[in-house]
């Protein structure tokens, strides 16, 4: 149950917050936002048939869920602006928990692009990635002893490296930390991610460091996607936001993972 909203607000106003709640919660319900909006049931299910019809979610009865594929079919640009702020404050708290002189394993996505930028000031980190954006990034830093951009087949829309190849040349290092996103955490699915090829890579990243730190804005919270990386117990600390889902939040950190919400 939401607390209800106070004063009037137009529908667009309307329609984004129920969105909002979407990316939060992953469903909404008519009654819920009828009382959340003081408006008619009619009324929110018109907004929801609004949305549906323009490939924002997927009504079912008595509400609506995510349609979080719209995402995926965005540009790695379009990606890396959605929930910019959020990511920012993730990437900031993550980056603090690097020390110089560490080697490190950064996945791919747009939040350890992120990090990547918050480590402009850290000195002498060896870094090891599949993301050819991160890669790109850390070419403008002065700063770090070595980068080793592993080889592979490169998925060309998202600028990552996946494969035999890429896990073979892996497994001849070891790192201290490692800074990985998903696209999905659940403390009952785990680490989840909708790109299939890059799920095993990803597994020995996790095998390989000595700290595992997983970067997931608040709409990953509670998402489980196509292929399964690791149970959430293999990972040693959780980065969100304030607004993830308090429930499954609470979840992950009954399995012994430390969670730092900003």
């Amino acid at each position: 149950m939401y607390e209800p909203v106070g004063g009037d607000i137009d529908i667009e106003e309307r329609r984004k917050r129920i969105l909002d709640l979407l990316q939060r919660d992953g469903k909404v319900k008519v009654t819920d936002l009828s009382k959340l909006f003081g408006t008619s049931e009619v009324t929110i299910r018109g907004d929801l048939d609004g949305l549906e019809g323009q490939g924002l979610l997927q009504r079912v009865h008595g509400g609506a869920i995510s349609n979080y594929k719209n995402y995926y079919n965005m540009t790695f640009h379009d990606r890396t602006e959605t929930n910019e702020e959020e990511k920012r404050r993730i990437a900031t708290e993550a980056a603090s928990m690097i020390s110089d002189g560490d080697t490190v394993i950064i996945g791919s996505g747009t939040t350890p692009l992120y990090v990547m930028r918050e480590l402009k000031n850290h000195k002498n980190l060896i870094v090891i990635t599949n993301s050819l954006p991160v890669a790109h990034e850390a070419g403008f830093n002065r700063n770090l002893n070595v980068v080793i951009m592993l080889g592979g087949t490169i998925n060309l829309q998202y600028g990552f490296v996946s494969g035999d190849d890429a896990i073979n040349q892996l497994n001849r290092y070891k790192a201290d930390k490692l800074i990985l996103s998903s696209d999905g955490v659940s403390s009952e699915f785990g680490v989840t991610t909708y790109h299939h090829l890059e799920a095993e890579l990803y597994r020995r990243m996790i095998a390989l460091a000595d700290q595992r730190i997983l970067v997931a804005d608040y709409t990953k919270i509670g998402r489980a996607n196509f292929a399964r990386i690791e149970d959430i117990d293999k990972i040693d600390c959780l980065v969100s936001n304030h607004n993830a889902n308090k429930d499954e939040i609470a979840a992950i950190k009954e399995k012994g993972v430390e969670v730092r919400i900003v």
